[in-house]
Protein backbone atom coordinates (compact mmCIF):
# COMPACT_ATOMS: atom_id res chain seq x y z
CA UNK A 1 0.00 0.00 0.00
CA UNK A 2 1.59 3.63 -1.15
CA UNK A 3 1.15 6.18 1.89
CA UNK A 4 1.81 9.42 2.76
CA UNK A 5 3.94 11.19 5.13
CA UNK A 6 2.33 13.96 6.79
CA UNK A 7 4.68 16.57 8.98
CA UNK A 8 2.83 19.32 10.66
CA UNK A 9 5.70 21.35 11.88
CA UNK A 10 3.01 23.39 14.48
CA UNK A 11 2.43 20.27 16.21
CA UNK A 12 5.45 18.47 16.05
CA UNK A 13 3.64 15.37 14.65
CA UNK A 14 4.37 12.84 12.12
CA UNK A 15 1.37 10.53 10.67
CA UNK A 16 1.37 8.45 8.07
CA UNK A 17 -1.65 7.56 6.13
CA UNK A 18 -2.58 5.68 2.95
CA UNK A 19 -2.70 7.29 -0.08
CA UNK A 20 -6.37 9.56 -0.08
CA UNK A 21 -8.61 8.01 -3.32
CA UNK A 22 -8.58 11.94 -4.49
CA UNK A 23 -4.79 11.42 -4.85
CA UNK A 24 -4.24 7.54 -6.06
CA UNK A 25 -4.14 8.72 -10.00
CA UNK A 26 -1.52 11.02 -9.61
CA UNK A 27 2.34 10.77 -9.08
CA UNK A 28 5.15 12.91 -9.46
CA UNK A 29 4.28 16.77 -10.87
CA UNK A 30 0.56 15.89 -11.26
CA UNK A 31 0.78 14.54 -7.33
CA UNK A 32 2.57 17.77 -5.81
CA UNK A 33 0.51 20.11 -7.79
CA UNK A 34 -2.57 18.29 -7.18
CA UNK A 35 -2.01 18.61 -3.60
CA UNK A 36 -0.80 21.93 -3.50
CA UNK A 37 -4.14 23.21 -5.58
CA UNK A 38 -6.38 20.76 -2.91
CA UNK A 39 -4.45 22.04 -0.02
CA UNK A 40 -2.67 25.28 -0.33
CA UNK A 41 -4.77 28.78 -1.02
CA UNK A 42 -3.66 30.21 -3.61
CA UNK A 43 -3.56 33.52 -2.29
CA UNK A 44 -1.28 32.61 1.00
CA UNK A 45 2.38 34.16 1.40
CA UNK A 46 5.08 31.49 0.32
CA UNK A 47 6.66 30.90 3.31
CA UNK A 48 3.95 31.53 5.64
CA UNK A 49 1.44 28.97 7.55
CA UNK A 50 -0.64 28.06 5.14
CA UNK A 51 1.96 26.56 2.40
CA UNK A 52 3.12 23.34 2.01
CA UNK A 53 6.11 21.70 1.26
CA UNK A 54 5.52 18.62 -1.03
CA UNK A 55 7.89 15.93 -2.41
CA UNK A 56 6.49 13.03 -4.58
CA UNK A 57 7.99 10.20 -6.45
CA UNK A 58 7.03 8.78 -10.16
CA UNK A 59 4.66 6.22 -11.33
CA UNK A 60 7.26 3.98 -11.60
CA UNK A 61 9.98 4.93 -8.35
CA UNK A 62 11.82 1.57 -7.64
CA UNK A 63 11.35 0.00 -10.82
CA UNK A 64 13.62 -1.31 -13.64
CA UNK A 65 12.00 1.30 -16.13
CA UNK A 66 15.26 3.19 -16.69
CA UNK A 67 15.36 7.05 -15.36
CA UNK A 68 12.59 6.52 -13.01
CA UNK A 69 13.57 8.05 -9.96
CA UNK A 70 13.15 11.04 -10.29
CA UNK A 71 11.61 13.09 -7.20
CA UNK A 72 9.33 16.41 -7.93
CA UNK A 73 9.50 19.25 -5.07
CA UNK A 74 6.61 21.40 -4.95
CA UNK A 75 4.80 24.31 -3.39
CA UNK A 76 3.80 27.72 -3.78
CA UNK A 77 6.85 29.69 -5.27
CA UNK A 78 8.47 32.35 -2.96
CA UNK A 79 10.24 33.72 -6.59
CA UNK A 80 7.39 33.75 -8.98
CA UNK A 81 4.26 33.66 -6.31
CA UNK A 82 2.86 30.92 -8.02
CA UNK A 83 2.52 27.14 -8.10
CA UNK A 84 6.03 25.39 -8.99
CA UNK A 85 7.13 22.08 -9.42
CA UNK A 86 10.74 21.47 -9.56
CA UNK A 87 12.70 18.27 -10.07
CA UNK A 88 15.71 16.03 -9.30
CA UNK A 89 17.53 12.54 -9.77
CA UNK A 90 19.71 11.41 -7.04
CA UNK A 91 19.05 8.62 -4.92
CA UNK A 92 16.07 9.66 -2.77
CA UNK A 93 13.22 8.60 -4.98
CA UNK A 94 14.02 5.07 -5.12
CA UNK A 95 14.21 5.23 -1.32
CA UNK A 96 11.55 6.47 -0.72
CA UNK A 97 9.79 4.13 -3.44
CA UNK A 98 11.39 0.95 -1.61
CA UNK A 99 9.72 2.53 2.13
CA UNK A 100 6.88 2.43 0.70
CA UNK A 101 6.64 6.46 0.44
CA UNK A 102 4.60 8.10 -2.45
CA UNK A 103 4.28 11.81 -1.50
CA UNK A 104 5.81 13.80 2.16
CA UNK A 105 3.66 16.95 3.10
CA UNK A 106 5.54 18.97 5.38
CA UNK A 107 2.89 21.69 6.68
CA UNK A 108 2.55 24.36 9.70
CA UNK A 109 5.01 26.38 10.72
CA UNK A 110 7.30 26.25 14.39
CA UNK A 111 7.65 29.20 16.36
CA UNK A 112 9.77 31.65 15.26
CA UNK A 113 12.52 31.13 17.78
CA UNK A 114 12.27 27.55 17.31
CA UNK A 115 15.74 25.55 15.61
CA UNK A 116 16.44 23.32 12.97
CA UNK A 117 15.57 19.91 12.67
CA UNK A 118 15.50 16.10 10.88
CA UNK A 119 13.13 14.38 9.40
CA UNK A 120 14.49 11.02 9.38
CA UNK A 121 12.61 8.15 7.45
CA UNK A 122 13.21 4.55 8.05
CA UNK A 123 9.90 2.54 7.83
CA UNK A 124 9.90 1.52 11.31
CA UNK A 125 9.74 4.62 12.50
CA UNK A 126 9.78 8.33 11.91
CA UNK A 127 11.54 10.44 13.76
CA UNK A 128 11.61 14.60 14.15
CA UNK A 129 15.23 15.16 15.32
CA UNK A 130 15.82 18.60 16.76
CA UNK A 131 19.27 20.06 14.82
CA UNK A 132 20.28 23.04 15.87
CA UNK A 133 23.96 22.11 15.72
CA UNK A 134 23.46 22.34 12.34
CA UNK A 135 22.75 25.70 11.30
CA UNK A 136 24.56 27.35 8.44
CA UNK A 137 26.58 24.43 7.25
CA UNK A 138 27.06 24.01 3.66
CA UNK A 139 25.40 20.89 1.82
CA UNK A 140 28.53 18.92 1.62
CA UNK A 141 29.18 19.46 5.48
CA UNK A 142 25.94 18.29 6.43
CA UNK A 143 26.24 15.08 4.12
CA UNK A 144 29.37 13.94 5.41
CA UNK A 145 27.76 14.64 8.56
CA UNK A 146 24.62 12.79 7.96
CA UNK A 147 25.96 10.03 6.37
CA UNK A 148 28.97 9.53 9.96
CA UNK A 149 25.68 9.45 11.81
CA UNK A 150 22.84 7.45 9.95
CA UNK A 151 25.02 5.36 7.69
CA UNK A 152 26.89 5.96 3.87
CA UNK A 153 23.67 4.05 2.36
CA UNK A 154 21.37 6.93 3.73
CA UNK A 155 19.02 9.31 0.92
CA UNK A 156 19.22 13.08 1.64
CA UNK A 157 17.19 15.99 0.48
CA UNK A 158 18.45 19.37 2.31
CA UNK A 159 18.70 22.75 2.26
CA UNK A 160 21.89 24.71 2.60
CA UNK A 161 22.41 28.51 4.13
CA UNK A 162 20.39 30.07 1.37
CA UNK A 163 17.42 28.21 2.45
CA UNK A 164 17.72 29.07 5.96
CA UNK A 165 17.97 32.24 5.55
CA UNK A 166 14.44 31.62 3.04
CA UNK A 167 16.14 33.52 0.24
CA UNK A 168 14.13 33.29 -3.39
CA UNK A 169 16.69 31.52 -5.41
CA UNK A 170 17.30 28.59 -2.62
CA UNK A 171 16.97 24.95 -3.96
CA UNK A 172 16.74 21.59 -2.40
CA UNK A 173 19.47 19.48 -2.95
CA UNK A 174 19.36 15.33 -3.38
CA UNK A 175 22.27 13.11 -2.54
CA UNK A 176 23.74 10.89 -5.52
CA UNK A 177 25.09 7.66 -5.69
CA UNK A 178 28.19 9.22 -3.93
CA UNK A 179 26.72 10.93 -1.92
CA UNK A 180 27.35 14.51 -2.69
CA UNK A 181 24.72 16.91 -2.56
CA UNK A 182 24.67 18.05 -5.98
CA UNK A 183 21.54 17.08 -7.87
CA UNK A 184 19.09 19.76 -7.69
CA UNK A 185 15.46 20.68 -7.21
CA UNK A 186 16.44 24.19 -8.01
CA UNK A 187 13.96 26.42 -9.54
CA UNK A 188 11.35 28.86 -7.82
CA UNK A 189 13.02 29.03 -4.34
CA UNK A 190 11.59 25.76 -3.08
CA UNK A 191 14.34 25.95 -0.42
CA UNK A 192 13.35 28.43 0.76
CA UNK A 193 9.87 26.92 1.72
CA UNK A 194 11.39 23.94 3.07
CA UNK A 195 13.36 26.30 5.08
CA UNK A 196 10.52 28.24 6.39
CA UNK A 197 9.63 25.04 7.74
CA UNK A 198 12.45 24.97 9.95
CA UNK A 199 13.59 21.52 8.15
CA UNK A 200 17.76 20.97 7.29
CA UNK A 201 17.23 17.68 5.83
CA UNK A 202 15.29 14.79 5.04
CA UNK A 203 16.59 11.56 5.72
CA UNK A 204 15.92 8.50 4.40
CA UNK A 205 16.92 5.37 5.47
CA UNK A 206 16.18 2.43 3.57
CA UNK A 207 18.25 -0.53 4.36
CA UNK A 208 15.57 -2.49 6.44
CA UNK A 209 13.08 -2.40 3.45
CA UNK A 210 11.54 -5.33 1.98
CA UNK A 211 9.16 -3.92 -0.43
CA UNK A 212 7.87 -5.76 -3.00
CA UNK A 213 6.36 -4.17 -6.07
CA UNK A 214 2.98 -5.10 -7.86
CA UNK A 215 2.94 -5.63 -11.47
CA UNK A 216 -0.25 -6.39 -13.91
CA UNK A 217 2.37 -7.98 -16.40
CA UNK A 218 6.20 -8.50 -14.51
CA UNK A 219 6.85 -9.98 -17.75
CA UNK A 220 6.20 -7.22 -20.53
CA UNK A 221 7.16 -3.98 -18.06
CA UNK A 222 10.80 -6.13 -17.85
CA UNK A 223 10.18 -6.58 -21.48
CA UNK A 224 9.90 -2.70 -22.68
CA UNK A 225 12.14 -1.50 -19.69
CA UNK A 226 15.17 -3.38 -21.36
CA UNK A 227 14.22 -2.33 -24.90
CA UNK A 228 14.17 1.22 -23.71
CA UNK A 229 17.40 1.08 -21.78
CA UNK A 230 19.64 -0.87 -24.82
CA UNK A 231 18.11 2.10 -27.18
CA UNK A 232 18.88 5.11 -24.74
CA UNK A 233 22.81 2.88 -24.34
CA UNK A 234 22.96 3.26 -28.68
CA UNK A 235 21.53 6.78 -29.04
CA UNK A 236 22.84 8.97 -25.67
CA UNK A 237 26.43 8.09 -26.76
CA UNK A 238 26.83 12.17 -26.77
CA UNK A 239 25.43 12.79 -23.62
CA UNK A 240 27.59 9.86 -22.01
CA UNK A 241 30.51 11.74 -23.00
CA UNK A 242 30.32 15.53 -22.73
CA UNK A 243 27.08 15.29 -20.50
CA UNK A 244 24.73 18.42 -21.45
CA UNK A 245 27.53 20.81 -22.37
CA UNK A 246 28.11 19.58 -25.69
CA UNK A 247 25.41 21.96 -25.93
CA UNK A 248 27.46 24.88 -25.57
CA UNK A 249 29.44 24.65 -28.89
CA UNK A 250 25.62 23.93 -30.51
CA UNK A 251 23.75 26.61 -28.69
CA UNK A 252 26.88 29.60 -29.94
CA UNK A 253 26.95 28.12 -33.51
CA UNK A 254 23.15 28.54 -33.53
CA UNK A 255 23.28 31.75 -32.06
CA UNK A 256 20.96 31.94 -28.97
CA UNK A 257 24.08 31.22 -26.28
CA UNK A 258 23.19 34.06 -23.50
CA UNK A 259 26.10 36.18 -23.32
CA UNK A 260 26.39 39.34 -21.89
CA UNK A 261 23.66 39.51 -19.78
CA UNK A 262 21.80 38.13 -23.13
CA UNK A 263 22.79 40.96 -25.53
CA UNK A 264 24.30 38.19 -28.29
CA UNK A 265 23.50 34.70 -28.64
CA UNK A 266 27.67 33.85 -29.41
CA UNK A 267 30.68 34.01 -27.02
CA UNK A 268 34.21 35.02 -28.09
CA UNK A 269 35.37 33.21 -25.41
CA UNK A 270 33.42 29.71 -26.34
CA UNK A 271 36.81 27.66 -26.91
CA UNK A 272 37.26 28.32 -23.33
CA UNK A 273 33.98 26.80 -21.78
CA UNK A 274 32.77 23.92 -24.23
CA UNK A 275 32.01 20.81 -23.71
CA UNK A 276 35.05 19.34 -25.47
CA UNK A 277 37.50 21.52 -23.87
CA UNK A 278 35.68 20.29 -20.19
CA UNK A 279 35.83 16.48 -21.47
CA UNK A 280 39.57 17.22 -21.80
CA UNK A 281 40.31 18.96 -18.22
CA UNK A 282 38.09 15.75 -16.76
CA UNK A 283 40.35 13.38 -18.49
CA UNK A 284 43.59 14.93 -17.96
CA UNK A 285 42.71 15.37 -14.29
CA UNK A 286 41.36 11.83 -13.45
CA UNK A 287 38.06 12.65 -12.94
CA UNK A 288 35.06 10.81 -14.53
CA UNK A 289 33.41 12.09 -17.92
CA UNK A 290 30.26 9.82 -17.26
CA UNK A 291 28.22 8.79 -14.53
CA UNK A 292 24.66 8.05 -13.40
CA UNK A 293 22.55 10.91 -11.41
CA UNK A 294 19.98 8.32 -10.03
CA UNK A 295 19.65 4.37 -9.51
CA UNK A 296 18.84 2.84 -13.54
CA UNK A 297 20.11 5.30 -15.38
CA UNK A 298 22.08 4.05 -18.73
CA UNK A 299 22.35 7.67 -20.24
CA UNK A 300 24.89 8.40 -17.30
CA UNK A 301 25.37 12.44 -18.22
CA UNK A 302 26.60 13.13 -15.11
CA UNK A 303 30.78 14.23 -14.87
CA UNK A 304 32.83 14.56 -11.78
CA UNK A 305 34.97 17.75 -12.44
CA UNK A 306 38.55 18.06 -10.10
CA UNK A 307 40.10 21.04 -9.64
CA UNK A 308 43.91 21.54 -11.17
CA UNK A 309 45.21 19.81 -8.07
CA UNK A 310 42.98 16.72 -8.30
CA UNK A 311 40.72 17.65 -6.09
CA UNK A 312 37.02 16.83 -6.15
CA UNK A 313 35.36 19.98 -6.83
CA UNK A 314 31.73 19.41 -8.71
CA UNK A 315 29.71 16.78 -10.34
CA UNK A 316 26.91 17.69 -13.04
CA UNK A 317 28.24 20.84 -14.63
CA UNK A 318 25.76 21.24 -17.05
CA UNK A 319 24.87 23.74 -19.80
CA UNK A 320 22.87 25.50 -18.40
CA UNK A 321 25.39 26.46 -15.33
CA UNK A 322 27.97 26.88 -17.70
CA UNK A 323 26.33 29.22 -19.88
CA UNK A 324 24.41 31.58 -17.37
CA UNK A 325 27.57 31.43 -15.14
CA UNK A 326 29.86 31.71 -18.04
CA UNK A 327 28.84 33.32 -21.20
CA UNK A 328 26.39 35.51 -19.70
CA UNK A 329 28.85 36.50 -17.73
CA UNK A 330 31.38 36.91 -19.75
CA UNK A 331 33.46 34.50 -17.55
CA UNK A 332 35.92 32.39 -19.80
CA UNK A 333 37.33 30.13 -17.16
CA UNK A 334 36.15 26.86 -16.60
CA UNK A 335 37.70 26.58 -12.99
CA UNK A 336 36.53 29.45 -11.83
CA UNK A 337 33.03 28.61 -13.31
CA UNK A 338 32.68 24.99 -11.66
CA UNK A 339 34.35 26.47 -8.07
CA UNK A 340 31.30 29.02 -8.36
CA UNK A 341 28.81 25.73 -9.14
CA UNK A 342 30.38 24.33 -5.89
CA UNK A 343 29.63 27.34 -4.23
CA UNK A 344 26.49 27.76 -5.33
CA UNK A 345 25.57 23.38 -4.62
CA UNK A 346 27.06 24.24 -1.14
CA UNK A 347 25.33 26.98 -0.13
CA UNK A 348 21.59 25.63 -1.27
CA UNK A 349 21.15 28.04 -4.53
CA UNK A 350 20.14 27.35 -8.35
CA UNK A 351 22.97 28.28 -10.72
CA UNK A 352 20.11 29.44 -13.11
CA UNK A 353 19.12 32.20 -10.74
CA UNK A 354 22.54 32.83 -9.62
CA UNK A 355 24.10 33.35 -13.46
CA UNK A 356 21.29 35.77 -13.91
CA UNK A 357 21.40 37.64 -11.15
CA UNK A 358 24.79 38.12 -11.59
CA UNK A 359 24.84 39.37 -14.75
CA UNK A 360 22.15 41.71 -13.55
CA UNK A 361 24.64 43.08 -11.07
CA UNK A 362 27.63 43.67 -13.96
CA UNK A 363 24.99 45.60 -15.69
CA UNK A 364 24.22 47.54 -12.76
CA UNK A 365 28.40 48.22 -12.71
CA UNK A 366 28.65 46.34 -9.08
CA UNK A 367 31.51 44.56 -11.04
CA UNK A 368 32.54 44.40 -14.58
CA UNK A 369 31.79 41.92 -17.20
CA UNK A 370 34.08 38.53 -17.41
CA UNK A 371 35.05 39.13 -13.44
CA UNK A 372 35.40 35.92 -12.48
CA UNK A 373 37.14 37.01 -8.85
CA UNK A 374 34.58 39.34 -8.22
CA UNK A 375 30.78 37.11 -8.96
CA UNK A 376 32.75 34.45 -6.67
CA UNK A 377 33.36 36.96 -3.98
CA UNK A 378 29.87 37.94 -4.45
CA UNK A 379 28.60 34.38 -4.11
CA UNK A 380 30.46 33.91 -0.72
CA UNK A 381 28.35 37.40 0.16
CA UNK A 382 25.34 35.46 0.13
CA UNK A 383 26.62 32.96 2.60
CA UNK A 384 27.77 35.24 4.76
CA UNK A 385 24.36 36.76 4.34
CA UNK A 386 25.38 40.48 3.91
CA UNK A 387 22.65 42.93 2.78
CA UNK A 388 24.25 43.03 -0.85
CA UNK A 389 24.48 38.90 -0.17
CA UNK A 390 20.69 38.52 0.31
CA UNK A 391 19.87 41.07 -2.76
CA UNK A 392 22.00 38.46 -5.05
CA UNK A 393 20.47 35.34 -3.15
CA UNK A 394 16.56 36.58 -3.92
CA UNK A 395 17.45 36.55 -7.44
CA UNK A 396 17.70 38.48 -10.81
CA UNK A 397 14.68 40.09 -10.77
CA UNK A 398 14.79 41.59 -7.09
CA UNK A 399 18.48 42.04 -8.19
CA UNK A 400 17.17 44.62 -10.81
CA UNK A 401 14.62 46.27 -8.73
CA UNK A 402 17.10 47.08 -5.83
CA UNK A 403 19.63 48.42 -8.60
CA UNK A 404 17.12 50.03 -11.12
CA UNK A 405 18.45 47.81 -14.06
CA UNK A 406 15.84 47.54 -16.45
CA UNK A 407 17.39 44.73 -18.22
CA UNK A 408 16.36 41.60 -16.42
CA UNK A 409 16.11 38.24 -18.41
CA UNK A 410 13.09 37.12 -16.59
CA UNK A 411 9.54 36.21 -16.55
CA UNK A 412 6.82 35.69 -13.71
CA UNK A 413 9.96 36.76 -11.57
CA UNK A 414 12.02 33.97 -12.46
CA UNK A 415 15.60 34.36 -14.56
CA UNK A 416 15.48 32.75 -17.98
CA UNK A 417 16.76 29.39 -18.62
CA UNK A 418 20.33 29.41 -20.85
CA UNK A 419 18.49 29.71 -24.63
CA UNK A 420 18.06 33.50 -26.07
CA UNK A 421 14.12 33.55 -27.26
CA UNK A 422 15.36 35.62 -30.11
CA UNK A 423 17.60 32.73 -31.40
CA UNK A 424 15.19 29.99 -30.11
CA UNK A 425 11.70 31.17 -30.36
CA UNK A 426 10.23 28.17 -29.28
CA UNK A 427 11.92 28.15 -26.19
CA UNK A 428 10.64 32.40 -25.95
CA UNK A 429 7.01 31.25 -26.22
CA UNK A 430 7.70 28.37 -23.70
CA UNK A 431 8.64 30.85 -20.83
CA UNK A 432 5.90 33.49 -21.70
CA UNK A 433 3.57 30.85 -21.40
CA UNK A 434 4.66 27.83 -18.95
CA UNK A 435 2.99 27.99 -15.56
CA UNK A 436 6.48 28.15 -14.01
CA UNK A 437 7.99 30.80 -15.31
CA UNK A 438 11.11 30.94 -18.04
CA UNK A 439 11.34 27.40 -17.11
CA UNK A 440 13.31 25.44 -20.28
CA UNK A 441 12.48 22.01 -18.91
CA UNK A 442 8.64 22.95 -18.92
CA UNK A 443 8.59 22.58 -22.55
CA UNK A 444 12.02 22.16 -24.21
CA UNK A 445 12.12 23.27 -27.68
CA UNK A 446 15.90 22.79 -29.02
CA UNK A 447 16.42 22.16 -33.13
CA UNK A 448 14.95 18.95 -34.45
CA UNK A 449 12.42 18.44 -31.24
CA UNK A 450 8.97 18.32 -32.95
CA UNK A 451 5.37 18.47 -31.61
CA UNK A 452 2.40 16.04 -31.86
CA UNK A 453 1.71 16.12 -35.63
CA UNK A 454 5.84 14.51 -36.19
CA UNK A 455 5.39 16.06 -39.86
CA UNK A 456 5.96 19.63 -39.23
CA UNK A 457 9.79 20.71 -39.04
CA UNK A 458 10.48 23.96 -37.06
CA UNK A 459 12.75 26.90 -38.22
CA UNK A 460 13.50 28.20 -34.57
CA UNK A 461 14.24 31.61 -36.01
CA UNK A 462 10.87 31.90 -37.37
CA UNK A 463 7.77 33.73 -36.10
CA UNK A 464 5.06 31.24 -36.65
CA UNK A 465 4.16 27.47 -35.54
CA UNK A 466 6.52 28.01 -32.49
CA UNK A 467 3.19 28.66 -30.11
CA UNK A 468 2.45 25.08 -31.14
CA UNK A 469 5.38 23.40 -30.81
CA UNK A 470 5.80 24.90 -27.70
CA UNK A 471 2.62 23.95 -26.19
CA UNK A 472 3.08 19.93 -27.58
CA UNK A 473 6.60 20.04 -25.63
CA UNK A 474 4.76 21.45 -22.42
CA UNK A 475 2.15 18.49 -22.69
CA UNK A 476 4.60 16.07 -23.00
CA UNK A 477 6.67 16.97 -20.33
CA UNK A 478 3.57 17.57 -17.64
CA UNK A 479 3.26 14.13 -18.67
CA UNK A 480 6.62 12.62 -18.67
CA UNK A 481 7.20 14.70 -15.29
CA UNK A 482 4.46 12.81 -13.61
CA UNK A 483 6.11 9.81 -14.20
CA UNK A 484 9.04 10.74 -12.42
CA UNK A 485 11.19 10.24 -15.65
CA UNK A 486 14.21 12.42 -16.79
CA UNK A 487 13.26 13.85 -19.86
CA UNK A 488 16.48 12.49 -21.71
CA UNK A 489 14.66 9.29 -21.86
CA UNK A 490 12.64 10.85 -25.02
CA UNK A 491 10.47 14.33 -25.35
CA UNK A 492 8.10 12.81 -27.87
CA UNK A 493 5.32 10.81 -29.25
CA UNK A 494 6.80 7.73 -29.57
CA UNK A 495 7.96 8.46 -25.76
CA UNK A 496 4.39 8.57 -24.87
CA UNK A 497 3.19 5.23 -26.57
CA UNK A 498 5.68 3.80 -25.10
CA UNK A 499 4.48 5.29 -21.20
CA UNK A 500 1.49 4.03 -22.27
CA UNK A 501 2.38 1.07 -22.68
CA UNK A 502 4.59 0.37 -19.46
CA UNK A 503 1.40 1.59 -17.56
CA UNK A 504 -0.87 -0.86 -18.83
CA UNK A 505 1.88 -3.21 -17.83
CA UNK A 506 2.75 -2.20 -14.35
CA UNK A 507 -1.15 -1.39 -13.45
CA UNK A 508 -3.22 -3.57 -15.57
CA UNK A 509 -5.43 -0.44 -16.82
CA UNK A 510 -6.51 0.00 -20.32
CA UNK A 511 -4.02 3.17 -21.01
CA UNK A 512 -3.91 4.58 -24.16
CA UNK A 513 -1.46 7.66 -25.83
CA UNK A 514 -4.49 10.04 -25.51
CA UNK A 515 -4.66 9.06 -21.58
CA UNK A 516 -0.71 10.29 -21.55
CA UNK A 517 -1.78 13.54 -23.70
CA UNK A 518 -4.66 14.27 -21.30
CA UNK A 519 -2.65 13.63 -18.02
CA UNK A 520 -0.35 16.46 -19.32
CA UNK A 521 -3.00 18.57 -20.47
CA UNK A 522 -4.53 18.24 -16.93
CA UNK A 523 -1.70 18.91 -14.86
CA UNK A 524 -1.18 22.33 -17.03
CA UNK A 525 -4.45 22.92 -16.66
CA UNK A 526 -4.55 22.64 -12.86
CA UNK A 527 -1.26 24.67 -12.46
CA UNK A 528 -2.51 27.79 -14.54
CA UNK A 529 -6.00 27.65 -12.45
CA UNK A 530 -3.62 27.88 -9.34
CA UNK A 531 -1.92 30.45 -10.66
CA UNK A 532 -4.82 32.51 -11.66
CA UNK A 533 -6.58 32.16 -8.42
CA UNK A 534 -3.10 33.92 -7.20
CA UNK A 535 -2.99 36.68 -9.54
CA UNK A 536 -1.20 35.27 -11.95
CA UNK A 537 -2.57 35.39 -15.98
CA UNK A 538 -1.35 32.22 -18.08
CA UNK A 539 0.38 34.82 -20.25
CA UNK A 540 3.13 37.27 -19.95
CA UNK A 541 5.17 39.52 -22.10
CA UNK A 542 9.19 38.86 -22.50
CA UNK A 543 11.19 41.70 -21.40
CA UNK A 544 11.02 44.65 -23.90
CA UNK A 545 14.21 44.34 -24.99
CA UNK A 546 13.85 40.81 -26.38
CA UNK A 547 11.39 42.62 -28.24
CA UNK A 548 12.87 45.86 -29.33
CA UNK A 549 16.97 44.99 -29.47
CA UNK A 550 17.97 42.49 -32.52
CA UNK A 551 19.90 39.61 -31.54
CA UNK A 552 23.63 39.55 -32.61
CA UNK A 553 24.39 37.46 -34.92
CA UNK A 554 20.96 37.01 -36.34
CA UNK A 555 20.06 40.54 -35.93
CA UNK A 556 16.16 39.10 -35.16
CA UNK A 557 14.02 40.16 -32.18
CA UNK A 558 11.49 38.29 -30.47
CA UNK A 559 8.45 38.47 -32.96
CA UNK A 560 5.97 35.37 -31.92
CA UNK A 561 2.54 37.03 -31.99
CA UNK A 562 0.80 37.64 -28.68
CA UNK A 563 -2.39 36.49 -30.44
CA UNK A 564 -1.29 33.27 -31.86
CA UNK A 565 0.48 32.00 -28.41
CA UNK A 566 -3.04 32.81 -26.23
CA UNK A 567 -5.28 31.32 -29.34
CA UNK A 568 -2.87 27.82 -28.92
CA UNK A 569 -3.20 28.01 -25.10
CA UNK A 570 -6.97 28.28 -25.39
CA UNK A 571 -6.94 25.69 -28.59
CA UNK A 572 -4.69 22.89 -26.24
CA UNK A 573 -5.15 23.45 -22.57
CA UNK A 574 -8.53 25.10 -22.47
CA UNK A 575 -7.51 28.11 -20.65
CA UNK A 576 -11.07 30.02 -21.86
CA UNK A 577 -12.53 27.88 -19.34
CA UNK A 578 -10.44 28.83 -16.47
CA UNK A 579 -11.75 30.81 -13.36
CA UNK A 580 -10.43 32.35 -10.53
CA UNK A 581 -12.31 30.57 -7.83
Amino acid sequence: MEKIVRLNMTKREIIEQAMPRTYRNFAGRALTSKIISTEVPASCHPLGQKNKFVIATGMFAGTAFPCSGRISVGGKSPLTGGIKESNAGGTAGWKLSRLGIKAIIIEGLPPKDEDLFLLKLNGDKNELIKAGELRRFGTYKLAKELRNRYGENIGIIAIGPAGEMMLSAAGVAVTDLEGNPCDYAGRGGMGAVLGSKKIKAIIIDDKNSEKEFMFHDRKEFIRISKSVAEKLIGEKKILRKYGTSVEINESNALGYLPTKNFRKGQFDGIDKISGETMHAIIQQRGGMHSAPCMPGCPIGCKQTYLDNKGKYLTSGLEYETIALLGSNCCIDDLDAIAKMARLCDDYGLDTMEMGVAIGVAMEAGLLSFGDADGAISLLEKIHDGTPLGRIIGNGAEVTGKVFGIQRVPAVKGQSLAAYDPRGNKGMGVTYMSSPMGADHTAGCVIPGRTGFDTTKQYNLLEPYGQEELSLDLQIMAAAIDSMGICFFIGLNPDMLHTLADLHRARYGLNTTFDDIVKLGKKVLEMEHRFNLAAGIVPLHHLPDFFEEEPLIPHQTVFNVPFKEIFKAMRKKINISNFSSK
